[in-house]
């Protein structure tokens, strides 16, 4: 049985869909109309810290501008949960001008993709937790980052097959 109704359903859209367009273009001013001005932004990582507040976003912003050129933000799927939550999964493109999680800068274009849950409070994102997907990105430049050799390529760490026995 479908518990959330056809306003819920659009009012939630319009926020994620706002929230990813603000994200795309790097504009505070269009973050604001989709969050809540307590908003939260929890990302995956270790390292970042959660970002309270739009405002919170403008170093980011900064970082994504300088790192990341003509970014592209392409929704595929957003599922609504219950009536309060959604699940967003979607790919994350544009040209890589300076290195980036790790990945090595070469002005080439790369994507990614993300997987996100944002908890909608009064037609608003209130919350958001973020996971980046960088798999694929790291297989193209051909570094794997944190690794105890960072010149060894990943094809030099596939197992040949006569290292197979060894398994």
């Amino acid at each position: 049985m479908d518990t959330v109704n056809e306003h819920e359903r659009g009012t939630a859209h319009r926020a994620v869909v706002l929230f990813y367009r603000a994200v795309a273009v790097q504009d505070i001013a269009l973050l604001r109309t989709a969050v809540t001005p307590d908003w939260q932004y929890i990302p995956n990582s270790c390292v970042a810290l959660p970002v309270r507040g739009a405002d919170g976003m403008v170093p980011v912003f900064a970082a994504l501008s300088s790192a990341l050129s003509s970014m592209q933000v392409s929704i595929f799927d957003l599922i609504l949960i219950h009536t309060n939550y959604v699940g967003v999964r979607a790919r994350v493109s544009g040209t890589l001008s300076r290195n980036m999680r790790a990945v090595p800068a070469a002005s080439r274009e790369v994507d990614f993709m993300i997987h996100s849950v944002h908890e909608i409070r009064n037609g608003l994102i209130a919350r958001t937790w973020h996971l980046e997907d960088w798999l694929d990105t790291f297989r193209e430049s051909g570094e794997l980052p944190g690794l105890p050799s960072q010149s060894t390529t990943i094809d030099q760490r596939s197992a040949s097959p006569s290292n197979s026995s060894d398994l």
